[in-house]
């Protein structure tokens, strides 16, 4: 399939992680040049601009899902995610910053560990090759949180929408409380669906088969590499990043499903998923920067559906904003809760 003019606005999600290794080679107040991307620029867009609930025709919606401009886009985030990586540990290294310019590169360069890291790794990870299985891997590992493999397609995809899935966000809870127990609940449950695979193989839970035990010993070699590689002094920072990254894809986590619950039946099992279980944005410069993640209504109802034909669901409740817009607003919960309190209620009240 050729591309077309509009395929290239995907390019647009580069602009972040460019701009953090721009802050880091600038310095001084641009080294939140990321974050000021992030969480003003894009807001700001997405404010001004209107809202794009259109579907691709179906022939198209085909076409574009086989071609492999849209794959080779996620494939280019790797490198671009240890060069940005590797750069900011080097200048950390080198010395010589306020200590402000090493917060603002901190946080520039955890946001993209967030944003590309853990959100391409997430594309990416519901795809079966090996290929594709070893590329999420890797991008996660920059985070230490290569469990997320596990957790979120074996265990958040079933458990979405009750109280049995720690990244279900719940009614009045603050998005503070919910990083505890979304991250120790995920971790601990990523373990324990590991341990059910290995008693079903009939295999020791304590052996190499067992993911959860290799992404330990995976995740530890990569920060002995950071620092035999730049310094010992250097691993709190590959930490910090790593940390960051992880509060920022919780945060996702906490808009994507708060509030919202799957009903259960007299048999006592669950309502099916459905778009109904998920908060959709169709905010354009939000999708495009996070890869089409905030029409995360569809993506639940078809994982494997890739992220350039994802769709909007008539039937799917809408953020009022985008989810970069999302996030500022759950960091202040007496006002994440005024705006979106009676958006549950009242949607609670429609039928299904």
């Amino acid at each position: 399939m050729a591309v077309k003019w509009n395929d290239w606005k995907y390019l647009i999600a580069y602009v972040a992680p460019l701009a953090a290794i721009t802050g880091i080679y600038v310095k001084g107040h641009w080294s939140f040049a990321g974050i000021y991307v992030g969480f003003l620029l894009i807001p700001l867009f997405e404010i001004l601009s209107p809202v794009s609930p259109q579907n691709l025709p179906a022939e198209e919606e085909e076409k574009k899902e086989t071609s492999r401009f849209f794959d080779l886009l996620l494939y280019l985030n790797l490198p671009l995610l240890y060069l940005l990586i590797g750069y900011y540990l080097f200048t950390v290294a080198e010395g010589g910053l306020r200590a402000f310019e090493i917060l603002g590169m901190t946080l520039s360069t955890g946001l993209i560990v967030g944003t590309i890291g853990i959100n391409v790794a997430h594309e990416i990870g519901h795809r079966p090759n090996p290929f594709d299985q070893i590329f999420s891997k890797l991008l996660l590992m920059s985070a230490l949180y290569m469990h997320f493999n596990i957790e979120h397609n074996r265990g958040h995809h079933k458990n979405i929408g009750t109280d049995e899935d720690p990244a279900s966000a719940r009614f009045n809870e603050w998005v503070y409380a919910f990083w505890f127990r979304s991250v120790t609940g995920g971790y601990l449950h990523a373990w324990k669906l590991e341990a059910d695979r290995m008693r079903r193989e009939r295999r020791p839970v304590l052996s190499w088969q067992n993911e959860m035990l290799r992404f330990q010993v995976f995740q530890v070699l990569y920060l002995l590499a950071i620092g035999w590689g730049f310094g010992w002094k250097l691993v709190p920072y590959a930490i910090a990043i790593a940390f960051f990254g992880i509060l920022m894809l919780e945060c996702v986590n906490y808009i994507e499903h708060y509030g919202l619950r799957r009903k259960k039946g007299p048999s006592g099992k669950y309502e099916p998923v459905s778009p109904r279980h998920s908060w959709n944005s169709d905010h354009e410069v939000g999708r495009i920067f996070l890869y089409e993640l905030t029409r995360h209504s569809d993506h639940h109802y078809k994982a494997t559906r890739k992220y350039q034909v994802l769709r909007h669901f008539e039937e799917s409740p809408q953020l009022p904003f985008g989810y970069p817009t999302s996030i500022i607003l759950a960091l202040i919960p007496p006002l994440w809760f005024r705006i979106m309190n009676s958006r549950v209620k009242q949607w609670e009240l429609q039928p299904a």
